[in-house]
């Protein structure tokens, strides 16, 4: 798959930018399709959705343990590309529950909030190509930002706000879309061409989790 780069050693030429792209994002697209699979599939295995849904922290943690070692393997073709389709498969399994629900209760939700998720992915991309400012300011403010929302976020486990809880998807919203442009800043700026994956994970968790919220938006939206 080339020569590997060190971190933080950036792109040096055309041909190595457009080599990390290629890669970034063919992975990125192939780790959703993977995670569609991973949800179908688990809309067929009632027990697997219950186990999700009785176990939710338990099953989070083995969502994640994939996903650190495709981190640790991050140029070692091809056991990193393989710990992320685990990754991505996995995941699309912990969202069937909440997906299934949702696709029961607010018919054509999901498809909704995913054309919203992936305009908003296409706009925000262009935007960090297209644009000449430099974000590399944006990492630690946005950062910052998210570890804000996950503690306001286990607060309102106990709380269970409504209100709160859609101030929370819209926060949700505007750090991960921060987060994709500095992310899609460092692809063209920072990551080397053999860093693809670590790459196409940070754009495939902002997406994901534009999508959930997105979903929570609408679908909260739908109820009132």
């Amino acid at each position: 798959m080339g020569v590997s780069y060190a971190a933080n050693v950036g792109v040096r030429t055309g041909i190595e930018r457009l080599t990390l792209i290629r890669r970034t994002y063919l992975l990125v697209f192939a780790s959703i399709l993977v995670t569609m699979g991973g949800v179908a599939f688990g809309f067929t295995q009632p027990q697997i959705m219950d186990a999700v849904n009785a176990h939710p922290f338990i099953s989070f943690l083995i969502v994640f343990a994939p996903l650190w070692m495709a981190g640790r393997m991050d140029t070692a073709f091809p056991a990193n590309v393989g710990f992320m389709f685990l990754f991505t498969f996995i995941m699309g399994l912990w969202l069937s529950p909440l997906l299934y629900f949702v696709s029961r209760t607010q018919p054509g939700v999901i498809s909704e909030a995913a054309l919203l998720t992936g305009s908003t992915f296409g706009v925000l991309t262009a935007y960090a190509f297209v644009s000449r400012r430099d974000f590399s300011a944006w990492g630690g403010f946005f950062v910052t930002g998210l570890w804000v929302l996950i503690g306001a976020s286990l607060i309102n486990l106990f709380v269970q706000n409504v209100h709160v809880d859609m101030w929370l998807a819209a926060m949700t919203v505007f750090i991960f879309s921060g987060l994709l442009v500095f992310r899609t800043w460092q692809i063209r700026n920072v990551f080397g061409p053999d860093q693809y994956v670590q790459a196409a994970i940070s754009i495939y968790m902002a997406l994901i989790n534009l999508f959930l919220a997105i979903l929570r938006i609408v679908g909260g939206g739908r109820r009132s």
